[in-house]
């Protein structure tokens, strides 16, 4: 398992996951995905359904068959064993499979309430590693309330920043939330396992708290003075041009972030005079003149073809990428070349959907499957197969920290802004001592990029919320790569570590002689994680990105948005926080195998890849049927009435999800309407559909009279999932996260006083209290000297010398030759 991994077929004897039984029972796509990581590694995992099915077999797309059935429901559940089972009939049967498993993912209270979790599906007998899941958590006061993965969403932020200014705010497929919340659940299990030696683990996941991970930059932005309101269809935060444009065939994404790329898309479309006009030098003038420049932006970029855009603004290192429509991604050589489209069976019917991105080559994911027929395998379950030992653990690391599993576990941090850096905190937030490598003439981007005096006489750097929150639970070192001596140091330490990441462009680390084969020289069991944007080895693996350009690269803006609007992006930079929870899980995933077998490898991740799941509604779409329908705004495939209405208060939203007969009725209560009741032709989800525009108006004229919290409070106690769309600053005042203690205050050099999220997942044996930030952000290389003092044995004398030489250093500098501004 060395090097490039990608053209590695994965071997059934070395899949990552073998021998692990796992018990997956519930609905919903947090569930079916976090199921769907372990069966594509290999796990036998075994899914109990109700004898009726679930919603989800209903989802569009359906593929063609005596009984439609859906190409997402399939694509969920490639590779996976069916029972059916009536819980309260079949409960000793039950607890009789659970207590067979390895790992248990429980989802019962997502559709049965809180109340179920009092009985656990094994009984008294604790199973090595369970997972709950959970709308809101055990407790706080929206505990109780009835959930939905769009409810989830708004509650947790990431709504309300997208979209049109006057609103209403965009709300994407319900999948989305699913995957960000099947991703912490997986990553918390894999931790669990690699650390069960210490004792059975039980996990619950808040679905609300792991959506916010998607947005938790902005939350940093607020505490900054830097929180900008809606500013429109893919407009985020203080910089501009970050937006889709139409081409003379196709569309193109670009991402102007610093004066450099500005300077070079200016010279690209023939206006090199705006390049340093002061009207346009930093993000903040450019965003003031966003309707001017998209109009200069949309003329000149007609002129070319996007193919032609994307080649001459990629050759002047502007961050620019293709914008494919679902039938030209699915076609595109690199994803072709990464097997990253792989067939989905059902019965005899077939499709394409995106691989499993977490990329261990001879370890997995297994390149597609077939998802079972509902109750399969019950009579083997209920036969010889209820009967068997649990799989042998690897090899636990050595210590135990506060009962966090990957205690002893160390990794070298290479990454700088958000990706790479939530994924390395993953694994620091579940125990692992994480060393982050910095230079003090390059610290990580997200310090700050504006080398002004100021920068370096304020210490600006130290002052970043943002770097903040990704680089809790960290050490922090410096040293200067550039020159061998700190070269060599990096080499000593990786010699001592289980696993490397970084998210340097592909080109840096060769140059550097730091490349995997450099350093598995050095320790030959090492995992490194690599995660460019289109991935290593490619004819696109150069090319620049930020996280924006990465959701524009997988075509999902072009199946995002209103109908009557253009194409949309999700959030600002949303290719990043999806980029992270994915490496992150890979990296724990190589871990695990690492522990097994002793061996390393190298993960070729591409971020762009890693988005693709996000899109596999319509992937599928297109697979399936040749075409994708036009985009359907905040409407829901199945329920209905399903979107986000206005409220009495300015720019006050709420989001309202009838998710069945029973909550419309309670709904039609609510809104004093038992006319709606009453009609015969609304009773079912079909006829509400139909009739969507007269619902809307409906639930429109009730909202319009109160404020969004009281629409909430009172659709909740009549049992709708409803929710208000916050904002983030009203967020991080949100009773409901307060109460729970998810934000942490912190205090640090140079700061003081801030506010820090949770993981979205929490150890039931440790009282259900937030996992410990137990290590601020190091400021710039606070940890050097410990660090190379207790894992390298130098001398303070060793030390001197390499802080008075420039190889580290507790201070930001320019480089030579770039003088402060």
């Amino acid at each position: 398992m060395q090097g490039d991994s990608i053209d590695r077929a994965p071997d059934a004897a070395q899949l990552a996951l073998r021998g692990l039984r796992v018990l997956e029972i519930g609905t919903g796509p947090a569930l079916a995905y976090t199921g769907k990581l372990f069966a594509d590694f290999g796990a036998e995992v075994v899914k109990v359904e109700a004898p009726a099915g679930d919603a989800w077999e209903r989802m569009p797309p359906l593929l063609d068959g005596p009984e439609p059935r859906s190409a997402l429901w399939a694509w969920l559940h490639t590779n996976k064993r069916s029972v059916t089972a009536d819980p309260a009939r079949d409960a000793v049967w039950l607890q009789q499979l659970a207590q067979g498993c390895d790992v248990v993912l429980d989802a019962r209270a997502l559709d049965e309430g809180l109340a179920v979790l009092a009985q656990p599906i094994a009984g008294a007998t604790p199973v090595p590693v369970e997972i709950v899941f959970t709308w809101f958590g055990e407790d706080g006061p929206y505990s109780g309330y009835a959930g939905s993965e769009a409810v989830c969403r708004a509650l947790s932020g990431a709504v309300f920043n997208s979209g049109p200014v006057e609103g209403p705010p965009h709300m994407p497929h319900e999948l989305q939330t699913g995957i960000a919340a099947g991703l912490a659940a997986f990553s918390a299990a894999v931790a669990a396992w690699i650390g069960r030696a210490d004792g059975s683990r039980r996990y619950v996941l808040s679905i609300h708290e792991a959506v916010f991970g998607t947005v938790e930059m902005e939350s940093g932005m607020v505490q900054d003075g830097r929180h900008a309101p809606r500013l429109g269809v893919n407009r985020f935060c203080g910089t501009h041009p970050t937006g889709i444009y139409a081409t003379a065939d196709g569309w193109i994404g670009i991402f102007t972030h610093t004066l450099a790329q500005w300077a070079a898309l200016c010279e690209a479309i023939g206006r090199p005079e705006l390049a340093h006009d002061p009207r346009y030098a930093n993000g903040a003038e450019r965003m003031a003149r966003a309707d001017e420049i998209d109009a200069m932006l949309q003329a000149a970029l007609r002129t070319r073809t996007a193919q032609q855009w994307f080649e001459d603004l990629g050759a002047r290192k502007h961050p620019t990428v293709l914008v494919p429509t679902m039938a030209a991604l699915l076609a595109q050589d690199v994803h072709r070349q990464r097997h990253a489209f792989v067939p989905v069976h059902s019965g005899a019917a077939h499709c394409e959907g995106p691989i499993v991105p977490l990329r261990l080559g001879a370890a997995g994911p297994l390149r597609g499957g077939a998802a079972p027929a509902r109750g399969a395998d019950d009579a083997h379950y209920r036969g010889a197969g209820l009967d068997r030992p649990t799989a042998r653990a690897p090899s636990p690391p050595a210590g135990n920290a506060q009962g966090l599993p990957l205690a002893g576990t160390t990794i070298v941090d290479l990454t700088m802004g958000w990706a790479g850096p939530l994924a390395a905190r993953t694994a620091a937030d579940l125990g692992a001592r994480v060393i982050k490598v910095e230079s003090a003439v390059y610290p990580d981007w997200w310090r700050g990029a504006n080398f002004t005096e100021a920068f370096y006489r304020e210490r600006l750097y130290e002052k970043n919320s943002n770097f903040n929150l990704m680089n809790r639970n960290k050490q922090g070192i410096t040293l200067d790569l550039a020159r061998d001596e700190g070269r060599q140091l990096l080499l000593q330490l990786v010699a001592q570590a289980d696993a490397v990441i970084e998210n340097y462009s592909a080109e840096v680390l060769p140059k550097l002689g730091l490349d995997y084969a450099a350093l598995q020289a050095v320790n030959p069991r090492l995992v490194m994680v690599s995660m460019p944007a289109f991935g290593l080895g490619n004819a696109w693996s150069d090319t620049r990105a930020y996280g924006g350009t990465l959701e524009q690269a997988t075509g999902l803006p072009l199946c995002t948005g209103h109908a009557d609007g253009p194409p949309a992006m999700t959030s600002y930079a949303y290719g990043d926080p999806v980029g992270g929870l994915n490496a992150g899980a890979a990296l724990l995933l190589a871990l695990c195998v690492q522990r097994d077998t002793g061996r390393g490898m190298h993960l070729n991740l591409s971020q762009v890849e890693a988005m693709l799941p996000m899109a596999a509604p319509f992937v599928l779409e297109q697979s399936v049927h040749g075409a994708v329908a036009a985009r359907q705004g905040n409407r829901h495939p199945l329920h209905a009435p399903h979107g986000c209405w206005r409220c009495a208060g300015p720019d006050d939203w709420l989001v309202v999800s009838v998710r069945d007969d029973g909550q419309w009725q309670a709904l039609c209560g609510a809104l004093g309407r038992p006319d709606l009741a009453a009609d015969a032709g609304l009773a079912h989800a079909p006829g509400r559909r139909e009739a969507q525009e007269r619902l809307d108006a409906a639930i429109a004229a009730w909202t319009a009279t109160r404020s969004a919290d009281m629409a909430m409070q009172q659709l909740q106690q009549a049992g709708v999932s409803a929710g208000v769309v916050r904002s983030i600053p009203h967020l991080m005042d949100d009773p409901h996260l307060r109460a729970r203690g998810f934000w942490q205050q912190l205090e640090r050099t140079h700061v003081g006083r801030y506010l820090s999220g949770s993981a979205p997942y929490r150890d039931a044996g440790q009282g259900g209290r937030p996992l410990p930030i137990r290590q601020v952000a190091p400021t710039l290389g606070e940890h050097t000297a410990q660090v190379l003092a207790e894992r390298l044995g130098l001398t303070p004398a060793q030390l001197d010398t390499l802080e008075r030489q420039g190889i580290t250093g507790r201070s930001a500098r320019p480089k030579a030759g770039r003088p402060a501004a």
